[in-house]
């Protein structure tokens, strides 16, 4: 974390931040007509946008086997193909949804995938962003998973299942854990002393300033000071919500997609 990715802004232009498409989920129907909404919230950003970060849970599931990814979703990719081309930087973060990502979209588009959280400075501002899962106090089983699922021996023992019985396994396992954790009361915004990735910014804020705590992950809309200076910003999601936050190089604020 001690890595500061520098950032320039030029003037007129900004930053957005959306996380928690969840293409996939819960039909084909309903994530195709989700997918042409950010397809289109894509288009009326691509003006003003210099850089675009999506941070985790775009794909409900998401797989690269050595020679095949996941079928569908591709007006999303084409677009960001077609952003990358015309010059537009995009930033892709892992989720627990999609963390078997590997460098598919950094070969055929130029999108770096990070896993981890990293911190950036524009406009003299300081972001630390990242999805979000794992980080913070409690939910020590998934933790336990999370290092399961990431590690290499794990992706080689799914890659050996076909595709179809692979994806298909992953894709019912990840709608009954989204249906189930719908219903949790932890999902659920109580105030701020239970609001676990808050209380991992006011820890990290303890050793080292940051302005603003960019993550995803929580399917809540959240705008909480950490300090008199710093803000914890939680991206919200777009099955329901459609919100995301835009930075213009003075402020940051959540807005709702409504076209």
């Amino acid at each position: 974390m001690s890595v500061v990715e520098q950032i320039p802004l030029p003037a007129g232009q900004k930053v957005y931040f959306a996380s928690d498409f969840h293409l996939g989920t819960p039909s084909l129907p309903q994530s195709r007509d989700r997918e042409r909404v950010i397809v289109n919230w894509l288009d009326a950003i691509e003006g003003d946008a210099e850089v675009i970060f999506l941070v985790g849970d775009i794909f409900d599931f998401w797989f690269e086997y050595k020679r095949s990814i996941p079928k569908g979703f591709i007006r999303f990719q084409g677009k960001l193909a077609a952003l990358t081309d015309a010059g537009k930087r995009i930033i892709l973060f892992t989720g627990n949804h999609d963390m078997w990502m590997q460098d598919y979209f950094t070969q055929e588009m130029g999108i770096p995938v990070y896993r981890q959280p990293r911190v950036y400075e524009i406009a003299g501002k300081r972001l630390y962003i990242g999805h979000g899962d794992g980080l913070g106090p409690g939910d020590f089983v998934y933790k336990r998973l999370k290092h399961v699922f990431e590690n290499d021996l794990a992706r080689r023992l799914f890659r050996w299942l076909h595709p179809d019985v692979g994806i298909g396994l992953a894709h019912s396992w990840s709608r009954r854990s989204r249906i189930r954790n719908q219903t949790r009361a932890e999902n659920r915004f109580v105030n701020e002393d239970l609001e676990w990735l808050f209380q991992y910014c006011r820890e990290v804020e303890q050793h080292r300033h940051h302005d603003y705590y960019i993550f995803g992950h929580r399917h809540l809309p959240l705008d909480l000071a950490v300090s008199d200076t710093s803000r914890y910003i939680n991206l919200g999601e777009w099955v329901s919500a459609r919100t995301y936050a835009v930075f213009d190089g003075i402020d940051l604020q959540l807005n709702t997609w409504a076209s």
